[in-house]
């Protein structure tokens, strides 16, 4: 090949990959701007794969969100010391609060106990973290949250996986398209992503359905979750300790991972 059409070649690939680089930096701005074609692609894609009408319907309804993605660059208590942390959090409340929710809520979480070995400590540790026992669930949409961050470009491939899921719970019925949750799609009481939702959604309250504002539900699930990621029943869930890679597995900052198992440990008495 001569050395002119070599530079020429060059010259296309360079200019290929700015006019790239310009796309992606456009589409990481967090205006939006080409969110409602990436939803006709995507929809597309999606309705190749299987996903039903009712789901496509509900994803073209969905609307790009400043607010989620304004939420996903400003997380910054996670960079706060252990104490620091556990006091923003109001660690003290929390653990009273769940001492309390422990006693009148016993058969629940003997039920919990006997089905999935977790005691009750750390269950109402999340419970506290995550939502205030309930009080505070969120009002995002949730399906617009998870179509937002599908199509930002921090974390494409994980909300992508995040958006298939949940299409799929609203095809099936367990999620509803007007569903709204904290700003990065979790929803219910212990803020269940969308795919945690299709892989360790529980039916704790015996209505033969799953539904994370059913705080019966939310604990099953929670439970479920913790099982399937390596609790062992008995076992102890500090730091070092077996089942603490199990709560590893519901947040990885490690605040977070240590605030649930030192709050746990004061709620169960440990």
């Amino acid at each position: 090949m001569r050395l002119g059409t070599w530079m020429g070649l060059l010259a296309t690939v360079s200019v290929f990959l700015t006019a790239a680089g310009a796309a992606e930096a456009a589409r990481c701005s967090s205006s939006g701007a080409n969110f409602e074609s990436w939803k006709k692609s995507f929809s597309a894609e999606a309705k190749q794969n299987g996903v039903k009408p009712k789901a496509i319907a509900a994803l073209m309804n969905t609307s790009y969100s400043t607010a989620t993605i304004r939420a996903d660059r400003s997380q910054k208590s996670f960079k706060l010391s252990l104490s620091a942390f556990m006091a923003k959090r109001g660690a003290p409340a929390i653990v009273s609060r769940g001492r309390a929710l422990k006693r009148s809520n016993a058969a629940l979480f003997a039920s919990l106990e006997r089905r999935y070995g977790v005691p009750p400590g750390p269950l109402l540790a999340i419970w506290g973290m995550e939502t205030g026992f309930g009080n505070v669930t969120g009002n995002q949409n949730t399906l617009s949250a998870v179509a937002t961050l599908a199509y930002d470009c921090r974390r494409t491939e994980y909300f992508t996986e995040q958006l298939y899921a949940a299409l799929a719970l609203i095809d099936r019925g367990t999620l509803s398209a007007s569903a709204r949750g904290a700003m990065h799609g979790e929803v219910g009481h212990t803020q269940f992503l969308p795919k945690n939702v299709r892989l360790y959604g529980a039916d704790g309250d015996g209505d033969g359905r799953v539904n994370l504002n059913s705080k019966a539900d939310a604990l099953a699930s929670t439970a479920n979750f913790l099982k399937g990621h390596g609790w062992v029943r008995g076992a102890g869930y500090q730091p070092g300790q077996t089942n603490f890679s199990a709560i590893q597995g519901w947040n990885a900052a490690t605040v977070y991972q240590k605030a649930i198992a030192i709050m746990g440990k004061q709620i169960d008495g440990q």
